[in-house]
């Protein structure tokens, strides 16, 4: 499925924003905007059949849609839960996404979730157990989808490669895309004191899926990914270095805290477009 139902913007670059019940009755009067696509997170409609659920399915007959999860717990050695891929694939086959993704980590366990995006230690008895879930996953949805890098706070003494060649395997053996969060990489690198552009460099273009963008908090001795604000300008240079090599992926602009109004919103997508605009006017 073409990723543009309607021709909303120009050029290119696909920017969208997240699905914030904060917004719904902006959106639904249908307002004329830059943001071409929107992300819905799955867990908030999965099993819901409120109006949530129904401005779901109004937002994508105007709309493409991507589902992203928090939930799927690639990285756990149970793998996912019983029950919760089936709920998505209910889900998938009523909005029809055109990317599913969740993030790779792992977020419990024996069968109970623990609503944290908790980091794997780089190994490859991981990635092992990390492609045989995606390959049960994949199998299930009968598609592939997108596992986002996330940010961490700690690492693991027994790591044996670094966490972009940990994602890049694993893309590598099980066919899954990468959802790629520049946010995510920044606030990581600046955490564990490595190069946030050898990160980048290093994703192969054809494993990218999707960008995210979001905002940080500064907590004095570490960031803290907390998607409460607008990107940074750190965060605007790295996608900047990574838009110029994937001009044709969608962007998303990540914003789940203190969410701002419509327009403060939409202006972040148009600044996405716009530097992307320029980047590639230059190339």
């Amino acid at each position: 499925m073409p990723l543009a139902k309607r021709k909303v913007q120009s050029g290119l670059i696909k920017a969208g924003a997240g699905l914030r019940s904060a917004h719904f009755p902006v959106l639904l009067r249908r307002p004329r905007t830059a943001v071409s696509w929107f992300e819905a997170l799955s867990e908030n409609y999965m099993d819901s059949h409120g109006r949530p659920r129904e401005v779901l399915k109004a937002i994508r007959r105007d709309y493409p849609v991507a589902l992203h999860g928090v939930s799927l717990s690639i990285g756990g050695v149970e793998g996912p839960r019983p029950g919760y891929l089936e709920s998505l694939k209910r889900l998938i086959s009523e909005v029809e996404p055109f990317l599913v993704t969740d993030h790779l980590c792992f977020t419990g366990a024996h069968a109970k979730n623990i609503h944290d995006l908790l980091p794997l230690p780089y190994t490859e008895e991981a990635v092992r157990t990390v492609v045989r879930n995606v390959n049960r996953v994949q199998e299930h949805l009968a598609r592939p989808i997108g596992l986002e890098n996330v940010s961490s706070y700690l690492t693991y003494r027994d790591s044996e490669m670094k966490e972009e060649e940990f994602l890049v395997e694993i893309a590598r053996r099980s066919g899954c895309k990468i959802l790629l969060d520049v946010n995510n990489v920044f606030v990581s690198a600046t955490n564990h004191g490595f190069k946030a552009e050898d990160y980048l460099d290093a994703i192969p273009s054809e494993f990218i899926a999707q960008l995210h963008l979001g905002g940080y908090s500064d907590m004095g001795d570490f960031l803290f990914d907390t998607h409460s604000k607008a990107p940074t300008d750190p965060v605007w240079e790295l996608y900047r270095r990574v838009i110029r090599r994937v001009p044709e992926v969608p962007v998303l602009i990540e914003w789940d805290e203190d969410v701002p109004a419509w327009n403060v919103l939409e202006n972040e997508v148009k600044k996405a477009i716009r530097l992307a605009e320029a980047n590639l006017a230059v190339a």
